[in-house]
């Protein structure tokens, strides 16, 4: 329908393609983030001005996603994680050593192969339940358990293993909402309850994660070394008190205590500043989120949409959960990002991936109905 030379239905069809409740709750959210970046990050000259790009670009590529219909995005699945394995083979051959890991590569700038897996591993497993749908055999799931332990035991050998988890978490959303049994599940909780302090603890960790496991459990162990973060984010957060010390006027961030605090920690400057009540509202926020989110996901008019939908807000979850966790010392310390408040373009860029993908299976739902 055209009105005074104007394509209305393209414009509806194409251009509002967001899901306001989502779209609302995002923006809350990242707002509150800029704010509290302007505070976190006044040593820091120009990290608002380049994190207000980074959002930017985050917002294209929500937009872009948001256009691509479900259907569409399962012919790529294979090609993607076809092509992030590739890279993540490329890493570990001659990737770029930053602070003891290899996760970068140099292709005129330095990328990190591992984000993109987040979205691709669920993409892939998607994909290969949607084509196994009604004919499921437990061989589907050990197929399934293969398609997600490579891209999982490349991150972790970087060493990355916040990203490894964010992955494994995603992955194995999709295997359980495929039809996982709750035996099974069961089971497999059990032998990891062996298998971890058995095997994994004593063999597989390096020595600074099983440190930050250590550290977690008691940080006064070393408090001038390992667990001076955990001390300094967990001091930040009581002092905030119930209303907190006013907005720029916390202390730990501005001189200096709390580590890294325009990035992973900047949910401690935010508890500092505006106390129980401020977290309250920001554990809300995020709570209606990931509510959205699984409401969207229970109404995917397909399988693939809804494993997608469904992997997408454990990866929300995960995220915030890890960074919150990590922050008032109930988590171990693993470089995880507060969703669309902390600083950084690549945390962004696949948080606007999934946020697009998550309104895309929104709007299917509504044209299938339609």
């Amino acid at each position: 329908m055209q009105k005074n030379g104007i394509n209305w239905h393209f414009i509806r069809s194409h251009i509002f393609v967001f899901d306001a409740t989502l779209a609302i709750l995002v923006f809350l959210i990242m707002s509150i983030g800029i704010m509290t970046l302007y505070s976190a990050g006044m040593d820091f000259p120009g990290r608002v001005e380049g994190q207000i790009r980074n959002i930017l670009v985050s917002f294209f590529i929500m937009w872009v996603m948001a256009n691509i219909p479900p259907q569409t995005l399962m012919r790529f699945a294979i090609p993607i994680y076809t092509f992030g394995v590739a890279l993540l083979i490329a890493v570990a051959i001659f990737g770029l050593v930053k602070k003891g890991s290899r996760r970068w590569l140099h292709v005129g700038i330095d990328m990190q192969p591992s984000e993109m897996m987040k979205i691709a591993t669920p993409l892939m497993l998607a994909w290969y339940f949607q084509k196994r749908e009604g004919a499921l055999r437990w061989r589907d799931f050990v197929i399934g358990a293969v398609i997600l332990g490579i891209p999982a035991a490349l991150i972790a050998k970087q060493p990355d293993l916040g990203t490894a988890m964010l992955v494994t978490a995603a992955g194995f959303t999709v295997v359980f909402l495929a039809g996982l049994s709750w035996k099974f599940l069961i089971s497999l909780t059990t032998a990891a309850a062996i298998i971890i302090p058995t095997v994994v603890w004593p063999y597989m960790l390096h020595d600074y994660q099983r440190d930050r496991v250590l550290t977690m459990l008691d940080p006064n162990r070393d408090p001038l070394g390992k667990g001076f973060h955990i001390i300094q984010s967990t001091i930040a957060v009581g002092s905030g008190g119930l209303h907190g010390k006013g907005y720029l006027k916390g202390t730990q961030a501005h001189l200096e205590f709390i580590p890294e605090h325009t990035t992973d920690f900047i949910f401690a400057v935010f508890s500092e500043e505006f106390g129980f009540v401020g977290n309250v509202i920001l554990v809300s926020l995020y709570f209606l989120l990931i509510l959205r989110c699984l409401m969207i996901a229970a109404n995917a008019p397909t399988l693939f949409a809804r494993l997608m939908a469904g992997s997408i807000t454990m990866i929300f979850f995960t995220y915030a959960f890890v960074n919150m966790g990590m922050v008032i010392g109930i988590v171990p310390v693993v470089g995880v990002p507060l969703p669309f408040m902390s600083y950084g373009g690549t945390a962004l860029v696949t948080l606007g991936m999934g946020l697009g993908i998550m309104m895309s299976v929104q709007r299917n739902r509504k044209l299938v109905q339609t």
